[in-house]
């Protein structure tokens, strides 16, 4: 089979990974019913997740160190570039150090996911399971301060249950920010970053949403029995983890010393982060309202959405021919599409395999509860119906074991 070109795969993939997630489900055995002459129903992506359903989302990483958990929540806002990103360093395995920070400046990705190739199990994890990725960044752009609430909440559960605490991997403590009192985490080594794997149904106490298990990551080199925390090898990352949390403020901020170091730039003056819609490429955003506050058509996004999931015969004969030209949507309003970034990435392969990674070792329990919906089915419907040739190119490779081999407790 013929693989598809680069700049259709660039277009497929973000058409496959906007397809809007719905965040409300129906109590279970109640029918939606039409009232002549009722307001309309507002949009499931027009409501802001609930607490429930961001303690879910956040459960895996909420125990994360701070300036590793401020870059993911960054670079969640990005899932394209987080693919291409991914399938760069699949194809570069051994570039590491300073041979990766020189490759990083011929990148065009946004800085925070040039970050995350000097943390490979980081990275594989939000690649694998992409529609998760992106959830949490539609959350994190629409509800910061709350998100950051959340994850402060799910670290007091975890403290009550007896079950937080220092490790020679990293320091656990509780300082006062503002008004409030906050739990930090951070490397006990500041150069090293250890990423824990823990698991959320036991390391927070009893869940209280039975309707929203929460979502938790297993990477291929952990072992069952490893103990309520399991580091692998920590990562050597100097300043390429230059972000922090703003407990105190609802946010996440730049340290500009490592950021300038890291990116090789100068910049200075305000060190809050703030979205780059740039990077954002054709990815469309979840509700009408951060559509606007970022300056995009909210409308014409969905619209680009239907054109080319399939279901018309001219989006899928320009996406077999690999012709972005026209009305391409978001990836072509946004200018990166056509730019090279990454040129020859996307379409090195890996065996074949699904678009949602489909891996043994990815997320699991999720989609038992009412409120999950996983988009990888629809995903992978939108790709088949592309033609032949798609399947190889989009696979993700075999559940490798990534760069990090054994393990401490």
């Amino acid at each position: 089979m013929k693989a598809l070109p680069h700049k259709a795969l660039v277009w497929a993939v973000a058409t496959a990974i906007a397809m809007p997630m719905p965040s409300v489900v129906m109590a279970q055995g109640t029918t939606p019913t039409a009232t002549q002459g009722a307001a309309p129903a507002q949009s499931a992506t027009e409501v802001p997740l609930r607490q429930e359903e961001l303690e879910q989302l956040l459960a895996p990483i909420a125990l994360y160190p701070d300036s590793l958990l401020a870059q993911m929540l960054m670079a969640s806002t990005y899932p394209l570039e987080i693919v291409l990103a991914a399938r760069w360093l699949k194809a570069n395995p051994k570039v590491t150090g300073k041979a990766l920070e020189d490759a990083m400046q011929k990148q065009r990705w946004d800085p925070s996911v040039k970050s995350l190739t000097a943390m490979p199990q980081v990275l594989e994890m939000m690649d694998t399971k992409i529609d998760w990725a992106q959830r949490l960044g539609d959350a994190f752009l629409a509800q910061q301060a709350q998100v950051m609430q959340t994850v402060q909440a799910l670290r007091a559960k975890a403290s009550a249950a007896g079950n937080l605490k220092s490790t020679p991997e990293q320091q656990v403590s509780t300082v006062q920010e503002g008004s409030q009192s906050v739990i930090v985490i951070e490397p006990a080594n500041p150069q090293v970053v250890y990423v824990p794997t823990y698991d959320p149904a036991v390391v927070y106490g009893p869940w209280p949403y039975p309707d929203y298990p929460p979502y938790y990551y297993y990477p291929p080199a952990y072992y069952p029995g490893a103990g309520l925390f399991w580091f692998g090898t920590g990562m050597l990352v100097g300043a390429a983890i230059w972000g922090g949390c703003n407990w105190g403020g609802g946010g996440v901020y730049i340290n500009h010393h490592s950021y300038n170091n890291f990116n090789r730039s100068n910049i200075g003056g305000d060190s809050n982060w703030r979205h780059n819609v740039d990077h954002r490429k054709g990815v469309a955003y979840r509700d009408q309202a951060t559509a606007r506050q970022y300056n995009r058509d909210f409308n014409r996004d969905a619209q680009t959405r239907e054109q080319f999931r399939g279901r018309g015969d001219g989006g899928r004969q320009a996406t077999q021919r690999g012709d972005v030209g026209g009305s391409a949507g978001g990836l072509d309003r946004a200018g990166s599409a056509r730019d090279g970034t990454s040129t020859g990435t996307m379409d090195r392969g890996g065996a074949s395999g699904d678009f949602s990674g489909g891996r043994s070792s990815g997320f699991e329990g999720v989609g038992n509860g009412a409120g999950t919906r996983d988009i990888s089915s629809r995903g992978n419907a939108s790709l088949q119906s592309m033609g032949a040739g798609s399947s190889g190119a989009f696979s993700r490779g075999g559940g490798g074991g990534g760069r990090g081999g054994g393990g401490r407790r």
